[in-house]
Order: structure tokens, then C-alpha cells, then sequence
């Protein structure tokens, strides 16, 4: 807990910034340098355990791989594909997340742990050679502030001035509270939840690994088919919602489920609830200028990672106050005391807490304007300007920018 704590914290003050810079230099750089922080413990586990500790709480500095992919990802799609593409990045994660517990359980059973670490440190190391290698820049120059052949100021390259441009456009506000409010309450329920169904509802190991896999591949399905039919059809801002929805309903069934089944129907509405992060990071990526793309996605990744510090503190101090253990080894007297709490009107108080977060967020989220705003157009605008001949053109005040009738060159 104190190391998710430490790496979450690390996460939400170093994700806008490295996001920032990458706006200024380039994705590719940043994106080698973030995985190469996030893969970096992973060959400590078996040398040190406490320098895998320390290290893994410190590479939470650089581990916002996500708010560099997304911000690729903007670059070099169009407007109306990124919520697809977003999708498919999700979808690979959540692949991920299927297969690699299920191959690192029957290397560890067949050949032990020391080809497993193995194994995951020759992964990590291609996926570094790949970015090397095969991965272009996704940022043109002329996008960039400080673009070749231009004098370099350090004031376009200080990514806290992006931060305060950022943070008072209210749209990209509401969406990173909706973040907040949403993730708070899942990233609690990645602590504990298999602990739960194992220990509470009495999941085999078995019925555990069968449930991750389900739920996996029909989040794989909602974010790369139902994701782009319901972004065509009802629209971005109503995806979220509807996401969100989705979430509050789990939860609540979570909060109040007491039998096996009941959590195998709360994790098929789960799994659609994994529409959302994709959705919301199109929705803010819509709502930033080209070159703002970076510190945006990093504000949302930032977030997430304070979300996965605070989450897990949240969900065991409440099932602490309601007197429910969860232990990696539970003993007899843990067991009989959670069988009675599964008797119980809500067995899951920390998931109802969820649902009832989510549901600010989505009351938060209505709020949301489904188009882009006015500062985006004013900004291309400005950024076109300057790339004009015309030396009488006089320069837009800051009053000017916050008129909206001045913003349609046509007027």
C-alpha cells in the first residue's frame, strides 16, 4: 500500500509535466524514456527485493507511459478516429492483463519464478529496442513550440505555463474531476477485489482466473466493437456517460451481491464499463490544441495515478470500519467472520462507496460541453496567424480571445 501510495503520488505530479515537455521535444523520446522507467524493477524482483521496493516507487516518476501514447496517438490520428484508437490501445492493455497472469502461473508452476522475472525482462527489453527501432516521431516540427530554424525560447519549453493555459479551460476542469470521481473507486477495486471474491463470495482459484479471463476479453470487445458503434451513434460526451453508467451499476451489484453468480453478471456489465478512460481521453484530447496534447493527457494520467494511491487506502480503511479482513492467508477465524458478513444486507461496503463517487461523476460529467471549445479555434487561429506574411496584422489581446464572436475569422 505504501509503495502504490508513493508511486501514485510520483505519477500525479511528474504525469503533466513529462506530458508538457513532450509537447516541446517530441513524443518518441519521452515514450522510450517512460518505458524504460516502468520496465526497469522488473529484473530487481529476483536480485534485491528491497531495491525492487525502492526502485519501483521511484519509477512512478516516469511511469505515465499512457499520457505519451495518447498524446502519439492524438498526433497522428484524425479528430473522429481517436476515440477508435484509444479504444484499441485500451483493448491491448486489457489483453495484457488476460494473458500474461495466465502464462506467468504455468511458466512459474513448470520451471519456477527465475524464468518468469527472466521472461518479463527479455519482453521489456524488446519493447524498448521496438521504440528504437521501428517508431517514428509523431510530432511535426512545425507543431512543435521550439521548432528547427526558430529561435528557442525556455518560456515556450516551461511546461507550467501549458499547465496554467490548461487548468483554466473549464471543460478540461470537469473532465478531470469526472476522472477523479470514476477511477478513485476502480483503482480501489484492483487492490481488493479478487482478494474479496476469493475470501467473502468463495471463488476457487479456479472460478478467480476463469473470471479475469472473461472479463478481460469482453473489455477487449466493448472498447474495440461497442465502442466505436456507440461513438457514432450517440456521440462522445453520452459514451462517457453511458460508461459511467455502466460503472455505477457494477459497483452497486458488487456492493450487494452475495453469491457467486451474481458477480459473474456484475463483471459482464464491468467489462462495458471499460468504455469510458478510452472515451473520456478522446473527449479531452478533442478539447486541447495540437500542441497542448501532451499536458492534457498527462493531467488525466497524473490523476489516475493519485487515483491508485489513494484508491487502495480508501477501500481497506472502509472495510476496516466495517470489520471485514482480507488477507493473502487467511486464517479460520478470518474466514467465519467474512462468511458472516456475506449474510449481510451489503457485503461490499467499499463498492457501494464506489458507486455512489461514480455517480457524482456522472452528475459532474453532465456538465461536459459535447463540443469543442471556443479557446481551441482562438488558439489555431492564433497559431495560423503567425504563420502568415501579412506584417500589419495586428496582435489579439487576451480580451479578444475570450469573445466569442471573435473567434470565426469569417467575422
Amino acid at each position: 500500500g505504501l509503495i502504490q501510495g508513493v508511486k501514485g503520488f510520483l505519477s500525479f505530479m511528474s504525469a503533466p509535466l513529462i506530458g508538457a515537455l513532450s509537447d516541446v521535444w517530441g513524443r518518441r523520446s519521452f515514450l522510450l524514456l517512460t518505458v524504460f522507467f516502468t520496465c526497469v524493477p522488473i529484473p530487481l524482483m529476483r536480485i534485491s527485493p528491497w531495491w525492487y521496493f525502492a526502485v519501483i516507487s521511484v519509477s512512478g516518476v516516469f511511469a505515465v507511459t499512457f499520457s505519451v501514447i495518447f498524446a502519439y496517438v492524438a498526433d497522428i490520428t484524425q479528430e473522429h478516429e481517436r476515440s477508435t484508437a484509444y479504444g484499441l490501445v485500451s483493448a491491448t492493455f486489457a489483453a495484457s492483463l488476460v494473458t500474461s497472469p495466465a502464462i506467468g502461473a504455468y511458466l512459474s508452476s513448470k520451471y519456477g519464478d527465475n524464468l518468469v522475472v527472466l521472461v518479463a525482462t527479455v519482453i521489456a527489453a524488446l519493447d524498448i529496442c521496438f521504440i528504437l527501432v521501428a517508431v517514428p516521431e509523431s510530432l511535426p516540427e512545425k507543431v512543435r513550440p521550439a521548432s528547427r530554424g526558430s529561435p528557442f525560447s525556455w518560456e515556450q519549453a516551461d511546461p507550467f505555463s501549458s499547465l496554467k493555459k490548461v487548468g483554466k479551460d473549464t471543460t478540461v476542469l470537469l473532465i478531470c474531476i469526472t476522472v477523479f470521481l470514476s477511477y478513485l473507486p476502480e483503482a480501489g477495486q484492483y487492490s481488493s477485489f479478487f482478494l474479496y471474491l476469493k475470501q467473502v463470495i468463495d471463488f476457487s482459484a479456479g472460478n478467480l482466473a476463469a473470471f479475469i479471463a472473461v472479463v478481460g476479453i469482453l473489455s477487449i470487445i466493448a472498447q474495440t466493437v461497442f465502442l466505436s458503434i456507440l461513438m457514432r451513434s450517440i456521440g462522445n460526451k453520452n459514451t462517457v456517460l453511458l460508461g459511467l453508467g455502466f460503472q455505477m451499476s457494477q459497483l452497486a451489484w458488487y456492493g450487494f451481491g452475495s453469491q457467486p453468480w451474481m458477480m459473474w453478471a456484475a463483471g459482464a456489465v464491468a467489462a462495458m464499463s471499460s468504455i469510458t478512460f478510452p472515451a473520456v481521453s478522446a473527449l479531452v484530447s478533442r478539447n486541447a490544441d495540437s500542441d497542448q496534447q501532451g499536458v492534457v493527457q498527462g493531467m488525466v494520467t497524473g490523476i489516475r495515478g493519485l487515483c491508485n494511491g489513494l484508491g487502495p487506502a480508501l477501500y481497506g480503511f472502509i472495510f476496516y470500519m466495517f470489520h471485514v479482513e482480507l488477507d493473502a492467508t487467511p486464517d479460520e477465524k478470518v474466514h467465519v467472520q467474512n462468511s458472516k458478513m456475506e449474510d449481510s444486507i451489503i457485503p461490499g461496503p467499499p463498492f457501494l462507496f464506489g458507486a455512489i463517487t461514480v455517480l457524482v461523476a456522472f452528475m459532474v460529467a453532465l456538465f461536459i460541453p459535447e463540443h469543442g471549445t471556443p479557446g481551441k479555434a482562438s488558439t489555431a487561429r492564433k497559431h495560423s496567424s503567425s504563420l502568415g506574411n501579412n506584417p500589419t496584422t495586428p496582435p489579439i489581446s487576451s480580451d479578444e480571445d475570450n469573445e466569442p464572436l471573435l473567434q470565426d475569422s469569417s467575422v
